[in-house]
């Protein structure tokens, strides 16, 4: 499922016009020949494999969210350990590298500590995660169109469309799961001193102790995290997407050439889903570092009893360790980030896939 992206290679001639007739007779002709290169077969010519975009409106609503669903519940479940560390690395005021807590949760508790809260977590992610989608390809679908309306070029549409979409899905899927996170997170950080017995023991606990406000403690922090992560995602991704093609192109080009396949690129399902992987995880990347301090305050904020401010809780990590404390737990944050990333857009653009209502394309 792919639309052709085409770039001209100017020639020598084209980048040494001169003022006067001669540049406009030069800028005509370069914009005929940019009008039909979908047309015509040049030896200048690069094709790139870009895959077409589902939009909202091509998608079976129920198959794509029973089947997302499904999918994501499987992702969170590969990835949930990578989370436990973090958040024990987070709330720690000493420091210990990931693999020393590691082998600490599993020495202490075995293997079932690295899951503690996971079944909390489940039950918040499936319709987390569904408003997250919603709103995601609600907001990416109408505001991509008003955005080329408006005359934009088509990269930048897309940056805008994508990151004001990440935006409003990261605080449409905060609604359900800020309450979610306190309640794992307080399960995961417990270790063998079983304060809690499980989520639903948990959530009464809190909800009678502090009410509601204990369950959507940090619920400001989350979004001032969340939200601007997922539009710097959104918007790196769909950047790194389109530098990846244009480097995948040119490689291939030059190749190409070198074998006198006259440049033409093809276009398969794997190669598709491994530049979204690469892309996935360079913007994965690049949210966690900007984000980690925010995220680092929220954990705390959730977790620790006694209700420290924002400005409390920062002061505290500094005194602990310095501005370095603020990064605690970026390794793991980081590769979090990056493998959910990687599989959670493979997993998504296969879930849309799916989910198209003419399987035929």
């Amino acid at each position: 499922m792919c639309t052709a992206y085409e770039g001209e290679v100017r020639s020598e001639g084209l980048n040494n016009f001169k003022l006067g007739n001669e540049s406009l007779e030069g800028l005509e002709l370069e914009e005929m020949n940019l009008s039909a290169a979908a047309d015509e077969e040049s030896p200048h010519q690069i094709r790139l494999p870009v895959p077409e975009e589902i939009d909202w409106e091509m998608l079976d609503k129920s198959r794509f969210f029973f089947l997302g669903a499904a999918l994501f519940s499987g992702v969170s479940a590969a990835l949930y350990p990578v989370v436990v560390l973090k958040t024990r690395q987070q709330v720690s005021e000493s420091r210990l590298s990931c693999i020393t807590t590691a082998i600490s949760i599993v020495k202490h508790e075995g293997p079932r500590g690295l899951y503690r809260g996971f079944g909390t977590s489940l039950m918040g992610t499936i319709p987390a995660r569904a408003l997250y989608m919603a709103a995601l390809e609600i907001t990416k679908s109408n505001l991509g169109t008003a955005t080329v309306s408006l005359g934009l070029p088509d990269h930048t549409a897309a940056a805008v469309a994508n990151a004001a979409a990440g935006l409003s899905a990261a605080v449409a899927a905060q609604l359900v799961w800020t309450p979610v996170d306190v309640v794992s997170q307080r399960l995961m950080i417990q270790g063998g001193s079983r304060k809690y017995v499980n989520g639903i023991h948990a959530f009464s606990k809190i909800l009678s102790t502090d009410g509601p406000r204990g369950l959507y403690r940090g619920f400001g922090i989350s979004i001032l995290t969340y939200a601007p992560s997922n539009a710097v995602w959104w918007a790196s991704y769909s950047v790194a997407q389109r530098l990846v093609w244009s480097s995948y192109g040119c490689y291939f080009h030059k190749r190409d050439n070198n074998n006198g396949d006259g440049g033409r690129i093809g276009c398969d399902t794997k190669t598709v889903m491994a530049v979204q992987g690469l892309s996935a995880a360079m913007a994965g990347g690049i949210s966690a570092f900007i984000t980690m301090p925010l995220d680092t305050i929220k954990t705390r904020l959730q977790v620790l009893d006694g209700g420290p401010s924002v400005g409390q809780t920062l002061r505290n990590l500094v005194r602990e360790g310095g501005w370095r404390a603020c990064y605690r737990g970026l390794g793991p944050r980081w590769a979090s980030m990056s493998m959910s990333a990687t599989t959670m857009i493979t997993t998504y653009e296969f879930l849309k896939r799916l989910s198209t209502k003419n399987q035929d394309c």
